[in-house]
């Protein structure tokens, strides 16, 4: 009797622990309100006026001082910065499912003992084997799918200022005015991103395109840095580069189409599987009888 309540209270404690982290407490509204009206920066690395969530200061942080640790932040670079995530964050989230992975086995196998269900120590082990580098690995695959998002909206916004770009330059105006006017023309985190570029490329007195050229290195969005070459040909060399720029937005459009439908036919993929697999269980809910009959009668 002890051992069923023992079991049942830490089933019940984890259920709400699991209720409460999928459904978090709202964030407070003035804070949201202070959000519409700032222009948050992209974050370079690690920002240190970036709230410290816990994970990240007991071990994401100790994590990323290590070698191991450097050397993801060096391979994930690209994507930690597109993404707004710092390397402790990363890092954190990372050790806490791998480590979940790993005692999630032993734990419930653990509980399963107390109520007098014995399972042995084998089938435990494998399994902490297998969801320990899954629970590892999975942040990884998650922050390049984010990544890959923030860089198909960033394409989405370049294909636009591009375009304003290009207007700038057929009404008469210079290369710096027109990029200028090219990222005062839409709002998002986007231009916020090629403002802030073009700001830090006049307060240390570089070229603009310059700038451009490093944020899309930073954030592995080469299109930009091609745009910045075609930019910095046209204020040194006084080349015409509008039509070059209007060919590469609509390149640009293109390619974001082609993402839209290829994702498209992927879902469409995706949905045709549930039907096949609701057709095979009618058919075998339906045919299992008359085999079971035939069987019986051999």
């Amino acid at each position: 009797m002890t051992a069923a309540l023992l079991v049942g209270l830490l089933t019940g404690t984890g259920i709400v622990l699991v209720a409460t982290g999928l459904v978090p407490s709202p964030a407070p509204l003035v804070s949201e309100l202070a959000a519409l009206h700032r222009r948050p920066p992209i974050a370079r690395g690690d920002s240190p006026g970036r709230p410290r969530t816990r994970r990240s200061r007991l071990l994401g942080e100790p994590l990323a001082a290590t070698r191991a640790g450097q050397r993801v932040a060096k391979r994930l670079e690209s994507d930690l910065r597109i993404t707004q995530t710092t390397v402790a964050e990363h890092l954190g989230e990372q050790a806490v499912l791998g480590l979940c992975g790993l005692m999630w086995a032993p734990v419930t196998a653990a509980m399963l003992r107390l109520a007098g269900v014995e399972i042995g120590f084998t089938l435990p082990l494998w399994v902490s084997l297998v969801l320990a580098p899954a629970g590892a690995l999975y942040p990884a695959v998650a922050l390049r799918g984010r990544a890959a998002d923030r860089r198909r909206s960033f394409r989405h916004a370049l294909s636009a200022f591009l375009d304003i770009v290009g207007i700038s330059l057929a009404g008469g105006r210079g290369v710096e005015s027109a990029l200028r006017d090219g990222v005062h023309g839409g709002h998002g985190w986007a231009f916020d991103a090629l403002h802030g570029a073009l700001l830090d490329a006049q307060l240390q007195g570089r070229t603009p395109w310059s700038g451009l050229a490093r944020v899309g290195a930073d954030l592995g969005v080469p299109e930009l840095g091609e745009m910045a070459a075609s930019a910095a040909l046209a204020g040194t060399e006084g080349a015409r580069v509008r039509s070059s720029l209007a060919a590469k937005a609509k390149s640009l459009r293109l390619r974001g189409l082609t993402e839209i439908e290829s994702s498209a036919h992927s879902a469409s993929e995706l949905m045709s599987l549930p039907v096949v697999l609701l057709m095979f269980g009618f058919v075998v809910f339906l045919g299992y009888p008359a085999i079971g009959r035939v069987l019986q009668g051999l």
